[in-house]
């Protein structure tokens, strides 16, 4: 296989942005990293730990730590951060190696930047550095670990 991104990640050979949120036999939760760009403050990933590349792809152990997961991960960016709602997508065109992004949509965006991606765009989002991801996943961390 070639070298996987994720994979890597796991295995501590990239660094990325924020701490880790959650992590059990199946799943490890963190925020994006974006390369030293700014980052949109609650763009979450759940990745499935072993190397496969789509839903299709996990055992019924997996796709039951996956599933709470994701709920557990909404829950904690709506009461935590106040998100009023919540995106999900799997692409795995860049990486073929199951992940899911989750992404917050807070009070206040304009209906034109609905979308997973689309709060992106807006000048006003919530962006912040490497101390706010750190500030924020310590946030999601510490009310996951209270549900």
């Amino acid at each position: 296989m070639d070298s996987c991104f994720i994979c890597d990640k796991h295995a501590g050979k990239i660094n990325t942005s924020g701490v880790k949120i959650f992590e059990d036999e199946y799943v490890y939760v963190g925020h994006i990293d974006r390369n030293g760009k700014p980052n949109y403050l609650g763009h979450i990933m759940i990745d499935l730990k072993r190397h496969a590349p789509s839903l299709a792809d996990m055992t019924e152990g997996e796709a039951e730590a996956f599933g709470v997961t994701m709920s557990r991960v909404s829950k904690a960016l709506k009461e935590s951060e106040n998100a009023e709602h919540i995106y999900s997508l799997v692409s795995g065109n860049s990486v073929p190696h199951l992940h899911m992004h989750i992404v917050a949509r807070y009070p206040g965006t304009p209906e034109e930047y609905w979308g997973p991606m689309e709060v992106y765009d807006w000048e006003d989002a919530p962006m912040g550095g490497s101390r706010e991801v750190v500030d924020l996943c310590i946030r999601l961390k510490e009310y996951m670990e209270n549900l």
